[in-house]
C-alpha cells in the first residue's frame, strides 16, 4: 500500500494546505474548510484500487489559532522531553 498511500500524499502539494504523514495516517491543516475537502478528495481519487477507504476527522476551531504542531508543543512542555522516543536504527 505504500505506493497508492505515497500518491495521495504527492496530491495534496496542488492544495493550500500543510501535512504529515506518520505510522497511522496524515495530519492535514489547511486555513479554509472548502481547501481542506478539495485536498482529502483529491488525495482519495488518487488511489487507484477497487476500494478506498478515506477516514476524515475534521477539528475546525474557529475561536482560536493554533496548528497541530503546537499541541505536541504543548505535551512536550508538560513532559519536559520530546514526545517521540524513535527505536535506534
Amino acid at each position: 500500500m505504500a505506493g497508492e498511500v505515497a500518491k495521495a500524499v504527492d496530491t495534496l502539494d496542488d492544495f493550500d494546505v500543510s501535512y504529515e504523514t506518520n505510522p497511522m495516517g496524515t495530519v492535514i491543516e489547511a486555513e479554509d474548510v472548502g481547501e481542506l475537502f478539495a485536498a482529502a478528495q483529491a488525495a482519495h481519487e488518487a488511489v487507484d484500487g477497487d476500494r478506498v477507504s478515506t477516514v476524515l476527522k475534521v477539528d475546525d476551531k474557529r475561536a482560536s489559532e493554533g496548528s497541530a504542531s503546537e499541541k505536541v508543543d504543548a505535551v512536550e512542555r508538560e513532559l519536559g522531553r520530546a514526545a517521540s522516543d524513535s527505536p535506534a536504527e
